[in-house]
């Protein structure tokens, strides 16, 4: 028979297979067990008897003579003491083994009893079914979404998104030898082939280590990364029981592996012959599974290495079935075998929010400035550090607005490394994902409580470009619609298309974040895992370098701190990231050490034991998918990066065995080669590789170094600042607030600083002074000149770029779009480009090239700056000219779907407040000189952009008082007690405000309740 040979040379080896010998020892096994776990305690109590003292001791029976039954009772109790030691130990070892929840936890002082159980246990098993999946429960994490990892074979002529010509054999880049340059193999190498084939036999477990193809990769390929080699070439094809290897993870004792060409070690065998020993029964086995073994020709007329695209855009991954995704039918026994890929077009202008989970590509310098990559490749964490900082910032905004009566300010851009950090987090941010995923979380907590069914526990999820798996700790049924079972029924998957049928997340309050203690620790192509560290079953490790530990770790505590796929929740941090505490200040807490830690810790685990069980909850999953589920049972991750001590690890490791249930996860960094009580054990290596081999797990890991970590801290350090800002008054009785330091983009307003281009940006977006752009491209153009006007500082070209394609684009695509961007802005009279790269190569508009925003704000800083003794008179045309620009909302008709990026700008919060701060300046001027009407009318057009400001319905509550009206002020204050009961309900009017009533409207208390009263 035809074979082929790229892969195959002999190495003499011996194998074994299960025997009846086998049989004999667990047949004796179990009966050892018998006898120790049940047959010493029954010997024990009937030929000695009760071996303690049936009174209280005394000292009289110091003075007793010794016999020797006190001997033989003394050493009954050091037997009694010895059993109960071993059957703990067996208890242990087989707890998991059989339930597969992580590795055996270790009995304290029980070397070698622990050891005999774990052989013992071992050899029991070893016939069952249960001896197949002995590794932890989380073993399927690597492989179960595995099969997207294209095979050797295919993987050198591939890239996401590629088309593969089925046609023609997928080969290695370089010619096998013995294969001609058409794909041909010569007959004398195919019988060479035959002969040099080369296999293994999954051994049976031995204590708590089991063969899996990562261990069998590393010992015989030298690389455990090389373990789909060994998948691939046995995959589906049936085995000496009968059964078939469909998931890498899932092999049993007894099964043969064929074996790749370089494979090396001494438990190989060759294809059987006169040359190898080995029985004749192991020979019938082995030449019956090699006729099994598909031809090269076979593979490579679509057969193994089979690739096509869906209409969808999306790979189909080598050698795994197809998925019909409109009916959700499987396709063999393993349905998704899929990891869908966008293919990248560069040239899609019309795209919305980023749909994939991925960083967009990034190449070259970037406009000669390196960012961080590390932070583009974080697309959550960088979107929740983001948001995070926005909220920060808008909140320091308002702070220094209503405690100071201040000025609508810009605030200081950043600079150094923490401007760095900020434009790699535009650039690498996906807030389109983290909408889906939290999205899709809350929709299936609302499914599932509506249906009155409990949420089931999830050990980890897998987000890609347009679905998301949900990988559960066991079968929970099938999952409610639009939720599909993946796989098999421990996968659940929602398509980002569908996730349209759930509500908006203002929509379903009702409905809490199930999984709020989700991290992502990094990629496998393009899925990003997302570990439930409140699903650990005990405590999950980071070992590796302590630099490298610290960054994996850094990166999780920050995306925990800033996520938006989370309610309440409280993250401990140990040992490091004290200052993470200002990106989040209700959620982190940071600890000094172990010790105070375990202090904490166990208060809280107790009190939480009590409480669940007081509300008849068997874990927080329980309570949390009822209606009160948002505000209780919040998750707690604690993140140790201290080493602790061998007492420590004992005590937290006693503190993790049921922390799962509790909503209380651990996660440690430690260097020690065992760790007490870890249940998930991850390694990071130099060059930023994860890996978890007993898990079948490696990922490009999500980090950040302790310079990315201070660059983040440092630009939520800069908002403290901005909000520190000086306050006082001009001396002419108008409130300022000015930052420190801060200058920004003034505009000359005489008649000799008439812009050559001008924008209006609030209200209708329009441009005077340019032609416009041809058709498509307009939109782009346009929306790149609004960003760059929001940011005269300059902009990074990779952060335009991220800002108009959020779901990537090339690089000769962004430059084209640069250069057509400079020719429409052209150039000023002096022949310089309006569109240049600063000295740090950001995209800077020249001042030529204004905006009404620019405008407003000079106006607004020119009325009130204090440094600037200008007339009343002049400060009244001034703030009337502020307030006649404020035409309406920011870009009050840009298109929906575009302008993504405003979500990360201050300029909408800092709208509303510098048009409040105009009109209440200029009503005060106006009052003090007696004109009331105007005063009225200045506030009335402010109100117009900032509808919501609280000092502006006050200062309007002046001014129609001061035109002694009554029934007008009666008519304002009916108005505002209307708008108060829309905005905030039963909390009623603010303070200040009844305050402010009572002295200008006495009687505005009982018209309130006269009004209620009518409705």
């Amino acid at each position: 028979m035809a074979r082929s040979s790229a892969n195959r040379t002999p190495v003499p080896v011996r194998i074994r297979r299960r025997t009846f010998g086998d049989v004999v020892r667990a047949f004796f096994a179990f009966l050892a067990l018998v006898v120790l776990v049940v047959g010493v305690p029954g010997a024990l109590a009937s030929f000695v008897g009760w071996p303690l003292p049936h009174s209280a001791p005394s000292l009289s029976m110091l003075n007793e003579d010794v016999t020797a039954d006190v001997f033989v009772k003394v050493f009954a109790v050091v037997v009694w003491l010895a059993w109960a030691q071993f059957a703990a130990c067996v208890l242990v070892e087989a707890k998991a083994a059989v339930s597969g929840m992580g590795m055996p936890g270790r009995v304290p002082g029980s070397g070698a009893s622990q050891a005999l159980a774990r052989q013992l246990v071992a050899a029991v098993l070893l016939l069952t079914a249960g001896a197949a999946s002995f590794a932890p429960g989380l073993s399927q994490l690597g492989q179960q979404l595995d099969q997207h990892k294209p095979p050797p074979v295919a993987a050198a002529q591939q890239t996401p998104g590629q088309q593969v010509d089925t046609a023609r054999p997928a080969v290695d880049v370089e010619t096998p030898q013995g294969q001609g340059a058409g794909g041909e193999v010569r007959k004398d190498t195919r019988e060479q082939a035959e002969r040099d084939t080369k296999f293994y036999r999954i051994q049976p477990p031995e204590g708590r280590h089991h063969d899996s193809l990562w261990e069998i990769a590393e010992r015989h390929l030298g690389d455990g990364r090389r373990y789909g080699e060994i998948y691939q070439l046995n995959k589906d094809r049936i085995q000496p029981d009968g059964s078939k290897l469909s998931q890498a993870s899932l092999i049993r004792p007894g099964w043969i592996m064929e074996m790749p060409a370089d494979a090396r070690g001494g438990d190989l065998v060759e294809m059987p012959d006169e040359r190898n020993e080995v029985s004749k029964s192991e020979a019938e086995q082995i030449n019956e599974y090699d006729k099994s073994s598909p031809t090269l020709d076979e593979r490579g007329s679509g057969g193994d290495d089979r690739q096509a695209t869906s209409g969808r855009g999306e790979r189909l991954v080598p050698d795994t079935p197809a998925v019909d995704r409109d009916s959700g039918d499987r396709g063999g026994e393993q349905s998704v075998q899929q990891i869908p890929t966008r293919e990248s077009d560069g040239g899609d202008a019309d795209r919305g929010d980023r749909g994939d989970t991925a960083a967009p590509e990034v190449q070259g310098d970037g406009g000669g400035i390196g960012l961080p990559e590390v932070l583009i490749a974080a697309p959550l964490l960088a979107a929740g550090v983001l948001g995070a900082l926005s909220r920060r910032r808008r909140q320091a905004l308002w702070q220094a607005a209503f405690q100071s009566g201040g000025a609508g300010r810009t605030g200081a851009e950043p600079t150094g490394r923490a401007a760095l950090a900020r434009d790699a987090l535009l650039v690498g941010a996906d807030p389109g994902g983290v909408r889906f995923l939290d999205r899709a979380l809350r929709g299936l907590s609302a499914s599932l409580t509506e249906a009155a069914r409990p949420l089931p526990t999830i050990y980890a999820a897998w987000l890609t470009d347009a679905d998301l798996y949900l990988q559960l700790a066991g079968v929970a049924g099938e999952p409610p619609a639009p939720w599909r079972t993946g796989q098999d029924q421990t996968f659940w998957r929602i398509d980002r298309a569908d996730i349209e049928s759930y509500p908006q997340p203002d929509e379903a309050d009702d409905a809490a974040a199930p999984y709020p203690g989700l991290a992502s620790l990094g990629t496998r192509e393009e899925a990003r895992l997302l570990l439930n560290l409140e699903a650990v079953p005990g405590i999950a490790a980071v070992k590796g370098a302590p630099a490298d530990r610290l960054a994996v770790l850094s990166s999780i505590a920050a995306e925990l701190a800033t996520n938006g796929w989370s309610d309440r929740m409280s993250v401990t941090v140990v040992g490091f990231g004290e200052r993470l505490t200002e990106l989040a200040p209700t959620r982190v807490r940071y600890l000094e050490d172990v010790p105070a830690l375990i202090e904490v810790m166990e208060a809280e685990s107790a009190q939480r034991a009590n409480a669940l069980g007081n509300a008849g909850h068997d874990s927080v999953l329980t309570g949390r998918a009822g209606q009160t589920g948002r505000t209780q049972w919040a998750p707690h991750l604690v993140i140790v990066a201290t080493e602790p001590t061998a007492a420590e690890a004992d005590r937290l490791a006693h503190l993790a065995g049921g922390s799962s249930r509790l909503g209380i996860g651990y996660l440690v960094g430690t260097g020690q080669e065992e760790l007490a009580g870890a249940s998930w054990e991850f390694e990071i290596t130099r060059d930023g590789v994860l890996r978890a081999p007993l898990l079948g797990l490696e990922l490009a890991a999500q980090r950040l170094p302790q310079e990315q970590h201070e660059a983040l801290v440092e630009l939520f350090s800069q908002v403290e600042v901005e909000a520190a800002a000086t306050s006082g008054t001009d001396g002419r009785g108008i409130s300022v607030t000015r930052a420190a330091g801060e200058v920004g983009f003034t505009v000359d307003l005489s008649e000799q600083g008439r812009p050559a281009v001008y924008a209006r940006l609030l209200g209708s977006y329009e441009v005077i002074g340019l032609t416009e752009p041809d058709g498509e491209r307009s939109p782009l153009l346009r929306e790149a000149l609004a960003l760059l006007l929001f940011h005269r500082e300059g902009v990074h070209p990779q952060v335009l770029a991220a800002a108009l394609w959020p779901r990537g684009v090339t690089d000769d695509v962004r430059d084209a779009f640069v250069e057509r961007l400079v020719t429409w802005l052209g150039r000023d009279p002096s022949g310089a480009a309006r569109l240049a790269p600063d000295a740090d190569g950001r995209l800077a508009l020249s001042t030529s090239v204004v905006s009404d925003w620019d405008v407003l704000r000079t106006l607004h800083l020119e009325a009130t700056d204090p440094m600037r003794q200008s007339s009343p008179q002049t400060r009244e045309r001034l703030l009337n000219d502020a307030l006649a620009l404020a035409a309406g909302p920011l870009l009050a008709d840009r298109p929906q779907g575009r302008y993504g990026w405003l979500s990360n700008e201050i300029v909408e919060a800092q709208l509303p407040l510098l048009v409040a701060d105009a009109g209440l300046a200029l009503s005060a001027l106006r009052r003090e000189s007696g004109q009331a009407d105007g005063a009225v009318a200045a506030v009335q057009a402010a109100l117009v952009v900032a509808p919501a400001d609280e000092r502006l319905w006050n200062e309007l509550l002046r001014a129609v008082h001061a035109t002694g009206e009554t029934t007008r002020l009666e008519a304002t204050a009916s108005d505002l007690l209307d708008r108060s009961a829309a905005l905030h309900g039963a909390r009623g009017l603010p303070p200040r405000t009844e305050a402010l009533l009572d002295e200008l409207l006495p009687g505005w208390r009982a018209q309130a309740g006269t009004a209620g009263a009518a409705g």
